[in-house]
């Protein structure tokens, strides 16, 4: 079986998460990934293994994860001959990703105008943290400013309506980006297949965190407000809330049609008290003493530890979901045999698995992850495959477009 994009070059000549994360995906699927770096620093991701909110680690797991399976160069796009170098790459490659601010782009000659001349049939993927036009389309941005911020999940997300505004967790909003970013390159590739021209493929960070809470944005749009949430002990239903075991372990309850699970639940915590209770004979009743409910129904998960109330719902074929945490993961067996976490032979990285990128295609087999590379760690042999032979590498040296 072979792999779905082997045979397909990729430029990754983005920093930090989203565009990369892009490129790593495409790698998953048999890609050549090259990644273009400056020399000396490379993409300023490789250091933050120590940055304020990430755990201590010997290993550098965030650049194994957005990083692995590619190939590193390091050209100086300041430098005439390093961006006449990226040109010639350019020319033989299927895809090129940015995610460089587009003032940038035209200091450094890498606008997507700039990369068609030499190669009109390439897919240029631009990633932005605002948008490609608009006053804001130069400003910088991170998924904590332009994705969870600026499109009010930050603000709608508090866990009552007197909290301060949720902090996101780093590059939370980034990955899934990634995935849109992904797929716009795929469309570009479709698109190509049928008319024989590249074209430019854009997202942004704002696009993405306006389209994850769509729902309350289209309501806002449409006419209606949403309301910052409740606390958790007084939400608008008592069958779609989270709930605390007797071993300290929450869950989230969701029951949807209540209607249909309404009996279920009941049978499931042993109180046909609840059932019999006016007060919770339907779904409108129910919903306007929600906040008693919720006050029986945290007295009786109360009772008994999670495994036996995860036994209770299994039974009952009510739907339900742990709070997992953090150190769940590496024993969670459904993770292991869905492929959410896949395999890494090498010990260099740390660990036995690594995240798996989260789409499959079948007969499509993903390749093994590599370790991420070393900076510029491939610079010669990239260089050789395009053309360039011993005097031109000496040449690119001497003019500080590689070290």
């Amino acid at each position: 079986m072979s792999q779905l994009l082997e045979g397909i070059k990729v430029i990754d000549c983005a920093s930090f998460i989203a565009g990369p994360a892009a490129a790593t995906v495409m790698a998953d699927f048999g890609a050549d990934v090259i990644k273009v770096e400056p020399p000396g620093i490379g993409d300023t991701y490789r250091n933050t293994r120590g940055a304020a909110g990430n755990p201590p680690c010997e290993v550098n797991y965030a650049w194994i994860l957005d990083n692995r399976s590619k190939r590193s160069i390091e050209l100086d796009l300041k430098n005439p001959a390093g961006r006449e170098a990226l040109y010639r790459l350019a020319a033989a490659s299927d895809v090129f990703i940015t995610n460089t601010p587009l003032p940038a782009r035209a200091r450094l000659g890498t606008r997507y105008e700039d990369l068609a001349a030499v190669n009109p049939r390439l897919i240029y993927a631009s990633l932005t943290a605002y948008g490609e036009t608009g006053p804001e389309a130069g400003h910088a941005g991170f998924d904590s400013t332009a994705l969870w911020a600026r499109s009010s999940l930050m603000d709608m997300v508090r866990p009552y309506p007197e909290a301060p505004p949720a902090r996101s967790l780093p590059g939370m909003g980034d990955h899934p980006t990634a995935i849109s970013l992904f797929a716009a390159i795929m469309a570009g590739l479709y698109r190509r297949e049928r008319t024989g021209a590249g074209t430019c493929v854009h997202t942004s960070l704002l696009a993405n965190g306006v389209w994850w809470q769509g729902i309350q944005a289209q309501a806002m749009l449409s006419g209606a407000e949403f309301q910052r949430r409740p606390p958790r002990e007084e939400a608008a239903t008592a069958l779609h809330n989270l709930y605390e075991t007797r071993d300290k372990r929450w869950f989230h309850l969701v029951l949807i049609p209540e209607e249909r699970h309404w009996d279920g639940l009941v049978e499931a915590i042993g109180r046909p008290e609840i059932g019999s209770d006016p007060r919770f004979a339907t779904r409108q009743t129910r919903q306007r003493n929600s906040k008693a409910l919720i006050t029986l129904l945290d007295g009786a998960f109360a009772g008994q530890d999670w495994a036996y109330w995860k036994a209770s719902f299994e039974r009952h074929r009510l739907t339900y979901g742990v709070v997992g945490t953090l150190r769940d993961i590496p024993e969670d067996p459904q993770m292991l045999a869905a492929d959410v976490l896949t395999p890494i032979d090498d010990e260099r990285a740390g660990a036995n698995f690594v995240v798996n990128s989260p789409l499959w295609v079948a007969d499509a087999p993903k390749r093994k992850p590599a370790l991420a590379p070393a900076l510029g760690e491939h610079t010669e042999s990239i260089l050789r495959e395009a053309g360039y032979d011993a005097a031109a590498i000496k040449a690119l040296r001497e003019a500080g477009a590689i070290p």
